[in-house]
Formats: C-alpha cells, sequence, structure tokens
C-alpha cells in the first residue's frame, strides 16, 4: 500500500508535536561554565574538549531525563544563580563555608594535582630558591603580591591563609570574564608577582601565551597534608530541584568515575611524569569516596 503525501505529511507532524511534548515535560538544567582552559575550551582547535568540558558530557549522556543547555558565567554569577535558586549545576567546584549556604554537593566529581602558585622563573630566588612555600608565610613577609580573584576558591586550607593573610598591600583582586587569562598577562608584566591555579591551567596558558619556558610553579606548604584540595564537586543550586538533581548526578558518577574515558579527561592535560602517581591517588584516595 502507498502512502500518500498528505497522510505522511500529518505523520511527520504527530511525530513532531509528540517530541515537543516530550521536551517540554523535560526538567531543564543549566550547566555553568567559567572561560578558564583547560577547564572549558570555548574556541580554537581543542574547543569543547577542556577536561570538564567532557566530564559534563559524559554526566549529560547518562541523564537524558534532562534538557541540557550551557551557559558561560564567571564565578560571581555562578554564586548570583546558586542563590536565585536557578536550575543550574557546575561540575569542578571546591566546596566552602560560603558555598554550602546555596548550594548541594555531590560527591567528588573531578580529582586534580592541587594549586600551586604560578610565578616567573626568573623570580624563582626571589621566593626563596626552594620548590614549596608557605602561603601565610608569603603573605606575611608582605614583599609579594599574589593575583587572585575574589570568589574563585583554591582549596580550604588555601583560602584559610589567603583570608587571615591578605592585605591591599599583598593582595590583588581581580575578576573578568577571561580571569585566569588576565591575571597571566599582569603576571608577565610585572604587575603581580605570583597568581594561584592548578598546574595543568598554568601549562595550558603558559603554551597559548608562548611563555611555557619563561614561567614556573611551586607547591603550597598548605595544600600538600589535606587531599580536599585536589578534591572538586558537582554544585547545583540549594533547592529541592537541586537536592533531586544532586542525588541523580551521584548516581552517574558512582558509575562512571572508574572508567577509562572519564578518568582520560584530566589525564590529557597532564605532563606524562605525573601519570603514575596520578593514577595511584586517583585510586586510593578519589574513587574511595562514595559517599
Amino acid at each position: 500500500m502507498t502512502l500518500s503525501r498528505p497522510f505522511i505529511a500529518v505523520l511527520l507532524l504527530f511525530s513532531l508535536l509528540l517530541q515537543t511534548r516530550e521536551a517540554l515535560s523535560q526538567e531543564r538544567l543549566a550547566w555553568m561554565e567559567a572561560v578558564a582552559p583547560p577547564f572549558f575550551i570555548h574556541e580554537g582547535p581543542f574547543k569543547g574538549q577542556g577536561y570538564q568540558d567532557l566530564l559534563t558530557e559524559i554526566i549529560k549522556s547518562h541523564l537524558p531525563e534532562y534538557q541540557h543547555s550551557h551557559m558561560q558565567a564567571n564565578i560571581t554569577r555562578h554564586h548570583q544563580q546558586w542563590k536565585q535558586g536557578e536550575n543550574v549545576c557546575s561540575v569542578g567546584m571546591y566546596k566552602t563555608p560560603e558555598r554550602l549556604q546555596f548550594t548541594y554537593y555531590s560527591i567528588p566529581s573531578v580529582f586534580t594535582l592541587p594549586p600551586v602558585l604560578i610565578i616567573m622563573k626568573e623570580r624563582f630566588a626571589d621566593f626563596g630558591g626552594k620548590k614549596t612555600v608557605s602561603l601565610a608565610g608569603l603573605l606575611k613577609e608582605g614583599r609579594m603580591v599574589v593575583g587572585r580573584s575574589p570568589n574563585r576558591s583554591y582549596g580550604v586550607e588555601f583560602d584559610k591563609a589567603l583570608k587571615q593573610w591578605s592585605t591591599e598591600r599583598n593582595t590583588f583582586s581581580y575578576e573578568s570574564p577571561e580571569l585566569s587569562l588576565n591575571l597571566f598577562k599582569m603576571l608577565q608584566a610585572g604587575r603581580i608577582d605570583a597568581l594561584p591555579g592548578l598546574p595543568e591551567e598554568a601549562m595550558y596558558l603558559a603554551e597559548t601565551m608562548g611563555m611555557r619556558d619563561a614561567i614556573m610553579t611551586l607547591n603550597v606548604e598548605e595544600n600538600q597534608a589535606n587531599p580536599e584540595a585536589s578534591l572538586s564537586y558537582v554544585a547545583c543550586s540549594k533547592t529541592d530541584w537541586g537536592k533531586e538533581a544532586i542525588q541523580r548526578i551521584n548516581r552517574v558518577l558512582r558509575e562512571q568515575r572508574p572508567t577509562a574515558a572519564y578518568r582520560a579527561a584530566y589525564e590529557r592535560w597532564l605532563d606524562p611524569s605525573s601519570l603514575e602517581g596520578y593514577r595511584k591517588l586517583y585510586d586510593e584516595v578519589f574513587l574511595k569516596i562514595t559517599e
């Protein structure tokens, strides 16, 4: 039997209406993304290949009940959206006392090397010529200016030192859409002496700016004994919607974190010499936390 064209058109229209109805019935979930490569990469040859880009896609693919969207947002806007109770989440956020007031957190979603201080290699002697420094000691001396974002967290112990010892003299607070890139430019120009960040963040930006051999990273004493400095979480608004979303996200994380694809999202940005140690900690620390 040959179907008439009008009948086919009606079938197609009916199918489209069903799909539209299904989409409208889905709950909306907007994923907030900072402009901060290599966490998220929004342009260039590596667009969509940042490790939080990839982890977001893995989580999304196992949450078909939501209608997903993406929005670029600096950390200040993250806080605003959460405080307003919007249906928003973000993949790799540190826990802080302030954020606990307006967000629900998943089990750990990202395991990174701990934050470091990024400096110009030629200034190494000015920082004592040692690969590990005390952030509190550095700030108390007051000789160096550390650039930072006022709302970005660098881990619990790091944040404590910043809060306790930061002054207008030793800290420069800055906020912008391309936060890390602009702070890097200030470091290069000598307007600041150091900036906090993750090792892979430092190497990515240095490579992009053609200054990889000109910078180096210093380990931060306050981060060495606390594995929390390597853990970040999915954070959603502290609402009934957010509580349910976190429960669903936790189920996905328990299933996906042990997979090679999940771990590879971050590993691709590491120096090969770091892989063995990273994988050991991934298995012994990260995967052990399931609640």
